[in-house]
C-alpha cells in the first residue's frame, strides 16, 4: 500500500501542515492567512505566502468554507410548479442573471422547486441545519411564510418581487404599476376605447400593481372603471386563452387588452384567432415581459420590458454583501420598466 510522504496529502499536494513547517509557524496562523484574518504580522503574513508560493499549495475550499463556518452554496428557491418555471421565460432570465453573479464565484447554486407546505417545512429545515450561506426567492405569494421564517433564523435572504407595499424582507423589484400604465396609455393613445386587461393572481404583489396602473390610465383618461373589462388570468397561457374568450363574451366589442404577462398575452392571441378577431386590426394587444415569446409572436407583440437579467444580478449581489458583511439589512430596490412597441398595437 502506498504510504503519503511526511506532511503531504494522501493525493501528493502540499499540506497546511507542510506550509506551516516551511513557514515556520503554527497551522492556525496559515489558517488565518488564508482567509484573510487581520490577526497576522506583516512579517509573518509574508513568510506564510512565501511557504505556499515556494510549494505550490492549493487551499481546500470545503476546508476553508467549514473553519469560517460557510457551506459555499446559496438556494434559488421557487413557490411555483415545473410547468411554470420551466416554460416561461421570467424564470429563466432570473436564472441566467443569478449564474451570471455567481459566475467567478466558489458558490454553488442549489434551485429548489416548492410545490406544497410539506416541501416548504422541509427546505426550511435543510436551510436550518448551515447546508446554505443564504436564500433567493422568485415568485413569492402574498401568504407565504416562508420568507419570515428564513429572516428569523437569521440567514440572508432577498426576494424577487414584493408580498407587500411595505415588505421587510430586502428584495428586488421592478416598478410594475408604472409599466402597466404605459402600456393602457398606448392603447388610449393608439385610438382604442375599450380598453380590457387580464391580470395575474391576486394573491401577488405583482399583478395587483399591474392592475393598479391599468386602472390609474384608464381613470387618468376620463375613462369609468368597469369590473366587466377585467379578467383574472395566473400568468399563464392557458388562463389567459380562458380570460381572453371571458372577456369577449362579456364586451365582444372590445378594441384593445393589456395582458400582465406576455404568456397571457400569447393565451390571449390564440383566442382571438378562434373567435375570428384579428390583432391589430380588431383588437390591440400589450404584454408584460418583453420576453423572447414577444418577439416571435405573430404579429410581434407589444410589451412592457422588465429586466429579468438584470434583477438577478441585483438581487446576488445584495445577498452576496448581506453573507460577506454579515449583515442582516439589504436593498429595497425597484428596477425601472419601459414598453417596446411592435405590431401587435
Amino acid at each position: 500500500m502506498a504510504v503519503a510522504r511526511r506532511g503531504m496529502g494522501r493525493d501528493g499536494r502540499p499540506t497546511l501542515e507542510q506550509v506551516a513547517a516551511r513557514a515556520g509557524v503554527g497551522r492556525g496562523t496559515v489558517s488565518r492567512v488564508i482567509n484573510g484574518s487581520p490577526r497576522v504580522s506583516d512579517r509573518t503574513r509574508a513568510a506564510v505566502e512565501a511557504a505556499i508560493a515556494d510549494l505550490g499549495y492549493v487551499p481546500h475550499q470545503a476546508a476553508r468554507a467549514l473553519a469560517a463556518n460557510r457551506s459555499n452554496a446559496i438556494a434559488l428557491v421557487v413557490p411555483e410548479v415545473e410547468a411554470r418555471v420551466f416554460a416561461e421565460p421570467f424564470f429563466s432570465g432570473i436564472i441566467r442573471g443569478v449564474s451570471a453573479e455567481l459566475a467567478d464565484t466558489d458558490i454553488q447554486l442549489l434551485l429548489t422547486l416548492i410545490r406544497a407546505p410539506r416541501e416548504r417545512a422541509r427546505f426550511a429545515q435543510y436551510a436550518a441545519s448551515n447546508r446554505v450561506d443564504g436564500v433567493l426567492l422568485v415568485s413569492v405569494h402574498g401568504d407565504d411564510p416562508l420568507p419570515d421564517q428564513l429572516a428569523e433564523m437569521g440567514l440572508p435572504v432577498v426576494m424577487t418581487g414584493r408580498r407587500s407595499a411595505d415588505e421587510p424582507v430586502p428584495h428586488v423589484d421592478c416598478d410594475n404599476e408604472g409599466g402597466a400604465q404605459l402600456a393602457v396609455e398606448h392603447l388610449l393613445g393608439r385610438g382604442r376605447s375599450t380598453v380590457a386587461t387580464i391580470t395575474g393572481p391576486s394573491d401577488m404583489y405583482a399583478a395587483r400593481c399591474r392592475l393598479e396602473g391599468y386602472r390609474e390610465a384608464m381613470r387618468a383618461a376620463g375613462k369609468r372603471p368597469d369590473d366587466e373589462l377585467v379578467a383574472m388570468g395566473d400568468f399563464t397561457e392557458e388562463s389567459g386563452h380562458a380570460a381572453m374568450r371571458e372577456l369577449l363574451r362579456r364586451r365582444p366589442h372590445l378594441d384593445g387588452v393589456f395582458c400582465a404577462s406576455d404568456p397571457m398575452a400569447i393565451g390571449a392571441r390564440r383566442a382571438l384567432r378562434e373567435l375570428g378577431r384579428t390583432v391589430p386590426g380588431d383588437v390591440a394587444l400589450v404584454g408584460f415581459d418583453d420576453s423572447s415569446l414577444a418577439r416571435h409572436m405573430d404579429p410581434p407583440l407589444t410589451s412592457v420590458r422588465q429586466p429579468m437579467e438584470g434583477m438577478g444580478r441585483a438581487m446576488t449581489r445584495a445577498l452576496l454583501q448581506q453573507i460577506h458583511d454579515h449583515e442582516p439589512e439589504g436593498p429595497h430596490l425597484v428596477l425601472p420598466t419601459e414598453l417596446v412597441r411592435r405590431a401587435s398595437s
